[in-house]
């Protein structure tokens, strides 16, 4: 697609499905596994890139939630005195 021209539905539809296989990837599998990647790298080609920035700042807000739903709130000046 070119330049700022809003998608249609089914370039959203992938770029939505692409995404959610990443996420799905990454949940099952950790942040960094290398397995990802090529979910990523679809991810990437089937989204804007505008998205694909919104996507990653709304998928670690929504870990940050998780942690703290989970493990309660931990002041940052707790961490690394283990």
């Amino acid at each position: 697609s070119c330049g700022m021209a809003a998608p249609t539905m089914e370039e959203r539809k992938a770029c939505w499905g692409a995404r959610d296989e990443f996420w799905r990837c990454l949940d099952r599998l950790g942040d960094e596994a290398a397995e990802c990647e090529k979910l990523r790298r679809a991810f990437e080609a089937r989204c804007p890139q505008q998205w694909v920035k919104h996507f990653d700042k709304r998928r670690d807000f929504l870990k940050y939630k998780k942690k703290l739903e989970t493990e309660g709130y931990h002041p940052p000046e707790a961490a690394g005195k283990s």
